[in-house]
């Protein structure tokens, strides 16, 4: 087997400083985008609220008109 070849400091240097600012730019990154994230989770879910109430409001409707034409 060949021995290993030492690693240059200058590329070690690089290549771990390379790595935390991937890790901060990550941070920053997440921290930015996670407050957007929410909101639209919230007005997602009052959307679906909405949606839901109208299925339902259509549904007793349709329900109403049935029983009322049949009888």
């Amino acid at each position: 087997m060949i021995p290993p070849v030492e690693v240059s400091p200058l590329i070690k240097f690089t290549r771990n400083s390379a790595l935390l600012l991937g890790m901060i730019y990550g941070k920053k990154r997440y921290d930015y985008l996670k407050p957007i994230a929410v909101e639209e989770r919230r007005i997602e879910e009052e959307e679906m609220k909405k949606h839901e109430e109208m299925e339902c409001i259509a549904k007793a409707l349709a329900e109403a008109s049935n029983d009322t034409i049949q009888k």
